[in-house]
């Protein structure tokens, strides 16, 4: 079975989540999700995170500490999803993949309907006093 390495952002401010939801025909199909993706291989996890959240959110951040990671399968592949937190640089947004974007109470994290890779991961970090 590949392998792969996919990253995803933890933007947290004012006690609030940065979440966004993909396009309607995408593969996730309209659905809640950290923002980030898979990682080049010629890329460190924090170079992912920088380019894709230049690519779908036309911003700058700063890539931090890395909080926490699971695997899933998707397409007979196994991702090693990897969780950091990130501060953004700026915060005008242009979504290029995403229809919606916005910051979320832990609560409503819970009732948004997410990607499951992003789900099970939601719950990890909130065991482990992420949010």
């Amino acid at each position: 079975m590949n392998e792969r390495i996919t990253t995803c952002a933890i933007v947290i401010e004012d006690s609030k989540i940065l979440v966004a939801k993909r396009c309607v025909g995408n593969t996730t199909n309209g659905k809640w999700e950290f923002v980030g993706g898979k990682n080049r291989y010629t890329e460190s996890e924090a170079e992912t995170l920088s380019r894709e959240l230049d690519e779908e959110l036309g911003i700058k951040c700063e890539v931090g500490r890395f909080l926490c990671s699971i695997d899933f399968v998707n397409n007979d592949i196994l991702y090693h999803l990897k969780a950091y937190e990130v501060k953004l640089l700026e915060h005008s947004f242009s979504l290029s993949v995403h229809s919606e974007i916005k910051y979320v109470t832990k609560d409503e994290l819970l009732s948004l309907d997410m990607v499951p890779s992003d789900f099970s991961l939601t719950k990890k970090l909130i065991e482990q006093g992420v949010f």
